[in-house]
């Protein structure tokens, strides 16, 4: 198949397959990635052979794994990732060394050796990230809080890559290894870290820059590719996890102007080369020891999720997730890991294991891998099944003129204000122990996912006036925007905005009332500042509505300029001169009592409400 002058017979193959296997597994409802892992069990050699090196393809689709941790740490900016040093560190090495210390009863089992005993269940213990953060993608699960932990988890497993594989020639050699060589490798290894956090503050902006000024937009497709591959073949060169390298860049990325653009550029290749990435996993299956060991390979994969299953279960009731999210978190964490492969690969290549002993844990963690999508799949059927038979659940049509999406700190002011004004709201929030504790409280709070159009449609969207996106996650909050501007373009939607890029991303939408979550809290305290240091109350609230004004009207002068560093730093430069300007006249006419009446509020500008 792949002999000299017949190269497009394997691209065309794989593509043919996985346009065929994941439509189809897509209308069984068992998702994608089990189509590309049942694409490449039939690609395999072992049954039609078509593909003859699937370790080729392996090596290719791991660029995919890549590709897609640099996505996710573009999402993470990095004060939000030191945010998550508690849930990485402490969740992250709890689930580590928990699932291990159980793993070992089983690797025992499979030999009496403690040294292989460890190594197999250290193999074990880790998940799959790319399977993990594939279905949170396709599920639309990454903005909640069993996604946010399935990341923080799956992170802490990369960081455990390199001390796990120099276990490896430690216990081969039996405490005898080579000191300086560990030694080295070590220093190698955060000399390649602080590489790419100078090199992201210090090269990386402002040569994006340059080549974005060139006005070639393939030439930034090219860069941002080169940059991945770049961080990547450096992580892997000092034997580091090339998927942390390129997670570290993106994290340094995150708050850059051209973030968005770099998530364009990628995200179609990501998609392709993951495909190609679970297609290579499943023309590695060895189906041979299925058929020789299926007893041994079985009883390996039911201790796997047993083990991991009961550890996860506990972490999920310490750290409080929601009762319904549970089963994710538990279900992606408890399968195997791609990274299981290398470590068994060079524990054989060290004897502690051997080929029989090797091919049993590989097999069991593949089939993990496989079947961890319909398994989800059926727990989520399942979980559906209850929640509509729930009394919680919208299921008569509502006609409040409001309807509020979203029920947290931020939403319940808002409903609290209507209701005590008698205006009537349609309130749904997703979070299913959030509505039960609400309704313990006396609100008639319903189940729901604002992104699904029949729920807002039950919810009265059709006849409602207004539309009030309050939901946590910016993710989300744009969904529902982008649905409701799709499918009821009466509805006036005002919405809460997380930060500056949330700001912006509804505005794109169309949306113009807006609020930042901490404006006017943040003005409320310079106010009781301004009061406490000799200012009048009236001077000190019509100078706070001033700044307010000024700043929306500042967001809304930056908005065109915003992956332009350069024209956003001089608008910055000027508007707070201006500002400062404008104010220090009006404090001119307080002070000489030439101001008529100081409580009198600006007028509001377009992108805000009052």
């Amino acid at each position: 198949m792949e002999a000299h002058g017949n190269w497009l017979m394997t691209p065309l193959v794989l593509l043919a397959a996985a346009v065929l296997a994941v439509p189809l597994a897509r209308g069984l409802k068992l998702g994608a990635i089990l189509g590309y892992l049942v694409a490449g069990v039939l690609l395999g050699p072992q049954v039609l052979g078509l593909i003859s090196h699937p370790a080729t393809v392996l090596e290719i689709g791991e660029f995919g794994v890549v590709l897609m941790m640099f996505l996710v740490g573009l999402e993470l900016e990095p004060k939000r990732l030191w945010a998550m040093r508690r849930p990485i560190f402490g969740w992250g090495s709890a689930q580590m060394l928990g699932c291990a210390a159980l793993l070992l009863v089983p690797a025992f089992w499979l030999d009496s050796d403690w040294h292989t005993a460890v190594i197999a269940a250290l193999g074990l213990a880790m998940s799959s990230t790319a399977v993990a953060l594939a279905i949170l993608a396709e599920r639309n699960l990454g903005g909640t809080r069993a996604g946010q932990s399935v990341i923080s988890v799956a992170l802490l497993q990369d960081i455990a890559a390199i001390p796990v594989l120099a276990l490896v020639p430690l216990l081969a050699s039996q405490g005898r290894p080579a000191a300086g060589h560990d030694s080295t490798r070590l220093w190698l290894a955060l000399a390649a870290l602080v590489a790419i956090v100078l090199g992201g503050r210090l090269l990386l902006r402002p040569l994006l820059r340059w080549i974005a000024r060139s006005g070639t937009p393939e030439i930034f497709t090219a860069a941002s590719l080169l940059l991945v591959l770049g961080t990547a073949a450096l992580m892997q060169k000092v034997g580091l996890s090339m998927a942390l390298g390129a997670f570290a860049a993106g994290v340094l990325l995150a708050e850059s102007e051209y973030r968005r653009a770099l998530e364009a550029d990628l995200e179609p290749f990501k998609g392709l080369l993951l495909g190609m990435f679970f297609i290579a996993v499943g023309m590695g299956l060895d189906l041979t020891v299925l058929w020789q060991r299926p007893l041994a390979v079985l009883g390996m994969l039911a201790a796997l999720w047993i083990c991991k299953g009961l550890v996860l279960a506990v972490l999920s009731r310490l750290m409080d997730l929601p009762k319904l999210e549970r089963p994710v978190f538990v279900i992606l964490l408890a399968q195997g890991g791609e990274f299981g492969f290398v470590v068994f690969q060079l524990a054989e290549q060290a004897t502690l294991l051997d080929a029989a002993q090797r091919s049993v844990l590989v097999a069991a963690v593949a089939l993990s891998l496989a079947l961890t999508p319909a398994l989800l799949a059926w727990v989520q059927r399942r979980a559906r099944k209850q929640t509509r038979s729930s009394p919680h659940e919208l299921k008569e049509q509502q006609n409040s003129p409001v309807i509020i999406a979203g029920f947290g700190r931020y939403g319940q002011i808002i409903g609290r204000v209507l209701n005590a004004n008698g205006v009537s709201a349609t309130v749904l929030d997703h979070d299913a122990d959030t509505v039960e504790s609400l309704r313990r409280f006396g609100w008639r709070v319903f189940w729901g996912d604002a992104t699904r159009l029949e729920l807002l449609r039950i919810a009265g969207a059709d006849t409602a006036h207004v539309l009030v996106i309050a939901v946590d996650d910016s993710n989300h909050s744009i969904k529902i925007a982008e649905l409701a501007r799709e499918q009821f373009p009466h509805l006036t939607i005002v919405a809460r905005a997380r930060n500056v890029q949330h700001y912006y991303a509804l505005r794109d939408l169309g949306v113009e009332m807006i609020e930042r979550e901490t404006l006017d809290s943040a003005l409320m305290s310079a106010r009781s500042v301004m009061e406490q240091i000799g200012w009048t109350p009236h001077a000190a609230r019509q100078l706070a509505w001033r700044f307010r004004r000024h700043s929306v009207e500042q967001m809304e002068a930056m908005r065109p300029h915003r992956g332009d560093l350069d024209t956003l730093i001089a608008l910055s430069k000027q508007g707070r001169q201006q500002l400062e300007e404008r104010l220090a006249q009006e404090r001119r006419a307080m002070a000489d009592g030439q101001t008529a009446r100081p409580w009198q509020e600006p007028e509001h500008p377009k992108g805000t409400s009052a």
